[in-house]
């Protein structure tokens, strides 16, 4: 007979309260008007929902509105998911559009993407590479340790498409082990490796390179649109532990940050030129 102590749900060891991260999240966010273009480009009203912004864990860093497009460049809080920027960004914008009696809507188009410091190519290499530059001594241990790097053919560089709009959402993930503890064996290792693929697929995201080592884990993905970075985190960190026998193998932080095909200097040129007519920040949303 099951007991109630059996019935009693696993509680997680890793959540928003007890785990302090470590983070640089941007996102670039691009509007359209619902007609040829806007008849105004009020870039006041931007200033003045800088304050209301702060309050969704968003903060404004650039802006450029040109009569084609309206394009914002934020940093956001680990418990912002690009679904979320996207509303806030676009609603709060909608709305002081409407308050000043300015009759241009936004479209229902848009496009999130998430920029960092490093593009796409240099963090793949990056964890592709993990093995190499540990310079194990142990040659047959180097040798093992590449079973537990994974890459995968996946596009980084397409959108996630929905019906209001194209997301790049690319995420770079490490977790160290609690006291930076060596895993050595070989089933643990391979359960890490193999656990972190399945959690992945059940939640919708897709990993492009993953790189399991002794003492700490790197995953580059395109993560689910409507999941904010730190549940995606918490959910690998929760369940890796389940998969170990519910132990606190993590340390209580982590890292996550964005990156794309573009990093901040592209997107800085781009907002730059575009301030002198000769392009956009959104030629890096395609």
């Amino acid at each position: 007979m099951t007991t109630q102590l059996e019935r009693r749900p696993i509680q997680p060891l890793y959540d928003a309260t007890n785990v302090v991260p470590a983070y640089q999240l941007r996102y670039a966010w691009t509007g359209w008007p619902s007609k040829d273009k806007f008849a105004q480009t009020p870039m006041d009203l931007l200033t003045d929902l800088e304050a209301a912004w702060q309050t969704d864990g968003l903060r404004l860093l650039e802006q450029r509105w040109s009569e084609k497009q309206v394009q914002l460049l934020f940093s956001a809080t680990p418990t912002v998911s690009p679904e979320f920027l996207a509303q806030r960004a676009k609603g709060r914008l909608d709305h002081a559009i409407r308050k000043a009696g300015l009759q241009m809507p936004l479209s229902r188009k848009m496009s999130v993407r998430s920029i960092g410091d490093n593009v796409s190519s240099d963090v793949k290499a990056y964890i592709e590479n993990q093995v190499g530059k540990a310079q194990f001594a142990n040659v047959h241990f180097e040798s093992l340790m590449n079973a537990y790097t994974v890459v995968n053919d996946f596009d980084l560089s397409q959108p996630s498409e929905t019906k209001r709009g194209r997301y790049w959402y690319n995420l770079h993930i490490v977790l160290g082990t609690a006291e930076r503890f060596a895993i050595v064996d070989e089933r643990r290792l391979a359960t890490l490796r193999d656990w972190t693929l399945g959690i992945a697929s059940k939640h919708g995201h897709s990993i492009s390179r993953l790189a399991i080592m002794p003492d700490h884990l790197h995953v580059a993905l395109r993560g689910n649109h409507t999941h904010c970075p730190c549940t995606i985190v918490n959910a690998f960190q929760n369940n890796l532990a389940y998969a170990v026998g519910q132990k606190r193998i993590w340390q209580n932080s982590y890292y996550v940050g964005t990156f794309s095909e573009y990093n901040m200097r592209a997107i800085r040129r781009g907002i730059d030129a575009a301030s002198h007519g000769n392009t956009t920040m959104a030629d890096a949303d395609g």
